[in-house]
Formats: structure tokens, C-alpha cells, sequence
């Protein structure tokens, strides 16, 4: 059963998609509805959601920023785009957020639920391992990927290759292979699986059926060349056009990270093994394949030191240290730099409205997931309850010691709607604000 989040400022508009999904029949367990994106924020940080529906156009922030921090929260959540503009840019960088469809208003009520279902059909459409395996036992001789292929991918992103062989083979990768590469952005991305001694007698096909996977979770949303690299690895050529680098208001930070949760996350669940991904940053030209392929084994090799983290960043982990490098002292002053740094910046601006963790992550100048990481295992506290804490023994503290009314509290907590704030108090304290004023 799911959990399903409706984010309209049109308040009819939420009452009425939540009245037809319930009654629909669909595997939905909970509704819940927002009328702004930082609402929304709100409940994907305190509640499982699988699915949200959200209008494009809305004050404070509209349905493309929600999407964006959503993605950089749980990349997994599937999205449904409900809007009254026909807006060929929102629709792409919608579908390119991965949304799995952009309706329009007014809306057709089979054709939404007919959306919503193939979406919630989506979190499932994978098999189970010992049947995802056993399918692939039977036709796995004839669908083996080209060797030769993977073969020159690996010598040019190795660097084996001179400028005038380079072009050759690309020339011949898309002649024969139907393989594109240009770009001009480029980023790699390394996923090692962590085989069991167990799964290891079937090493080839899990390689194989992760990559599988890959194609399907990266499908025709984003441009990528996938093949085998070294043993138990597998290496993914990311690429932007010119207009798709362009987009404004996207964060390609944070677009990387969604892309390595979400192959972590659909790896594990689907073939139940271990792995880490290491993800380079982004260059331009094909020149800088050789670099980009070196930042992501950097980056995977981190996982040394974090053993209970899966996804790395290159950017998260390269720091100046004169080209040497540095110190495990040196490592370990800058890892608590960091936490101390966003721990200083939320007790400034806890009581904003709109903070993000994007906000936060970007003054600490390292991707999000990798600050919560940090934040989590050198405070103990999640970043987000931590922000939750602060504001609530503030509101808490209002409450008791001044007159002001809850909507005046609210909005010195960082909170635009009071019916909001009222929920938010109440989970968190268990009593509504006025129960805990008398």
C-alpha cells in the first residue's frame, strides 16, 4: 500500500484528486496534501511517500523546484505533474525531473488515474532476484553485451587513445553500434558490486542483470553509454547537449546524486547485492573522459573510509591540499569543518522560510546527501530533525513565555501557513499548540 502526497495551492483541487484516489481502488494506503512546495518538503521529510501529484505553477515555489529538491531527498519517489499551462519548457524539464506524466487541467479523471496507476506500477515492475536470475539463466548467452564495444569504451576513457583514433572510434560506435557520444558534457559513473561468496558462482549474470537495470532506471530519460569496465564493475558515460547543461534552475549536483541513489537503491532492492558507486564530476570534452574515469575510482575508493556510505561524489572528497595527499588529521579536521559549518548556518537561519537542504549543502560546499551523511554520524542527529528541533523548541518557548498568537510564531519559525505549523507542533510534541498553552 502507498503513500500518496497531492500538492496544489488550489485547495479544491487537492480535496477532489484525494477523493477520486481513494475511491479509485488503487493500492493507496495515505493522502496527504500541501498547497506549496515547502509544505511538501515537509511531509516527504517526515513521512514515506511513493508518490506525489503536483501542480507546476504555485507561489513561494513551483512544481520544478519541488521535483528538484524532492530528487535530492528520495530519489525513488515517482511524480505525477498536473498543470493548467500547456508550457512545452516546464513539461520538458518536468519529464526530465522524471515524471511519469505531465496532465493538464481540467483534468480527465481515467486518464489521472490511469497516470497514477502505471506510476505506482512502476515501483514494482522489476522481478525478484531468484527470478530476475533465472530468466536470465535461460537466453543469457544471447543477449551478452558486445565485448568489442565495451573493449574501446574502457581504452578511451583509459586515455589509450590518440586524439585521431579517439574520433575514429566514436565515428564507429555510432556507425555500428548506434552509440552517441557527443556530448559535449560528460560525467562517469563506476557501480561495484560487493558479490557474497555465495553469489559470486553467478558473478556474470549479476553483472549482467545490473546492467539491465541501469538501462531501464536511466531509460530514455538521460543520455548514457553503459558497458562492463573491470571485473564485478560497471561503468556509465553520462552526457548533456549544450541546451540540456543550459537549463536554468538545475542543479547538476544534485542530478548526479539522484542518478547514483537511484541505481543504488534499485540494484539493491532488485538483486539483493552490495555495492558502491563513485560518480565524477562534470567536463567538457571528450578530452576529459580519462580525468573524469580517474574521479570516479577516486571516488569509490573512499568507501574505505566510509563503509556504511554507498554513493560518493568526487566533488564531496577532492579539498586543496597543494597536490598532495592529505593527512588522516587533515581528513578528519575537514570532515568536522564541515558539520560545524552547516550546524553554525542552520542556528542563523533555522527560522527562514523556504530553507532547503540543497540551501545548507551548497554554504558547506558539498553535495546534500553526503552533508546528511556527515551530520547524522558526527552529531547523531538527522540534518533535517535537527532544523525540526531548533524551530519547535522556539515555537515551544513563544508559546509559553509571550502573547503572541500562532500565526505570529509560525512566521518566526520559518513556517508560511499556521495549519501547518499546527501539524508539524503536534507531531512533534503530540499536543497542538493551544492543548500545550493550557
Amino acid at each position: 500500500m502507498h503513500k500518496v502526497l497531492i500538492v496544489d495551492d488550489e485547495p479544491l483541487i487537492c480535496e477532489g484528486l484525494g477523493s477520486l484516489l481513494l475511491g479509485s481502488g488503487l493500492p493507496i494506503r495515505d493522502i496527504f496534501t500541501a498547497k506549496n512546495g515547502y509544505e511538501a518538503l515537509d511531509y516527504l521529510r517526515l513521512e514515506e511517500i511513493d508518490l506525489i501529484v503536483t501542480d507546476i505553477r504555485m507561489d513561494a515555489m513551483n512544481g520544478i523546484e519541488l521535483m528538484q529538491q524532492a530528487k535530492i531527498m528520495k530519489p525513488w519517489v515517482e511524480t505525477v505533474v498536473v498543470s493548467a499551462h500547456e508550457d512545452f519548457h516546464y513539461a520538458r524539464q518536468a519529464l526530465r525531473l522524471g515524471a511519469r506524466d505531465y496532465l493538464l487541467k481540467p483534468l480527465d479523471s481515467e486518464q489521472f488515474l490511469d497516470a497514477v496507476r502505471n506510476a505506482l506500477l512502476k515501483m514494482s515492475k522489476f522481478a525478484p532476484p531468484e527470478e530476475h536470475l533465472s530468466r536470465l539463466r535461460e537466453d543469457f548467452a544471447m543477449k551478452e553485451p558486445d565485448e568489442e564495444c565495451a573493449r574501446r569504451m574502457n581504452a578511451l576513457l583509459a586515455g589509450e587513445l590518440g586524439r585521431e583514433e579517439a574520433a575514429g572510434l566514436l565515428r564507429t560506435l555510432q556507425e555500428k553500434h548506434g552509440i552517441s557520444m557527443a556530448g559535449p558534457y560528460f560525467s562517469v559513473l563506476k557501480i561495484r558490486l560487493q558479490l557474497s561468496p555465495e553469489q559470486r558462482e553467478d558473478a556474470g549474470l549479476y553483472r549482467y542483470a545490473a546492467l539491465n537495470i541501469v538501462s531501464e532506471s536511466l531509460g530514455a530519460d538521460w543520455t548514457h553509454v553503459p558497458f562492463y569496465s573491470r571485473e564485478d564493475e560497471i561503468t556509465v558515460v553520462l552526457q548533456w547537449s549544450e541546451r540540456e547543461y543550459a537549463e536554468a534552475n538545475v542543479n547538476k549536483i544534485a542530478q548526479l546524486e539522484m542518478i547514483g541513489r537511484s541505481l543504488y537503491r534499485n540494484i539493491h532492492k532488485h538483486l539483493n547485492v552490495r555495492l558502491v558507486i563513485g560518480i565524477s564530476q562534470i567536463l567538457m570534452g571528450h578530452e576529459f573522459l580519462r580525468v573524469l574515469n580517474e574521479q570516479a575510482d577516486r571516488a569509490i575508493r573512499w568507501n574505505a573510509r566510509h563503509d556504511d556510505y554507498n554513493v560518493f561524489y568526487y566533488g564531496d572528497l577532492h579539498r586543496d591540499s597543494g597536490g598532495a595527499e592529505p593527512s588522516e588529521e587533515d581528513i578528519q579536521r575537514q570532515l568536522h569543518s564541515i558539520v560545524q559549518n552547516a550546524q553554525k548556518y542552520i542556528h542563523e537561519h533555522y527560522h527562514q522560510k523556504g530553507l532547503t537542504l540543497n540551501e545548507i549543502a551548497q554554504k558547506s560546499h558539498v553535495s546534500p546527501n553526503y552533508l546528511s551523511y556527515l551530520f547524522k554520524k558526527y552529531t547523531g542527529f538527522n540534518l533535517w530533525e535537527y532544523v525540526i528541533k531548533l524551530r519547535m523548541e522556539e515555537a515551544k518557548r513563544l508559546l509559553v513565555t509571550t502573547d503572541l498568537r500562532r500565526y505570529e510564531i509560525a512566521e518566526r519559525v520559518g513556517y508560511e501557513s499556521p495549519e501547518h505549523f499546527s501539524k508539524i507542533f503536534k507531531k512533534y510534541f503530540g499536543k497542538s499548540p493551544s492543548e500545550l498553552k493550557k
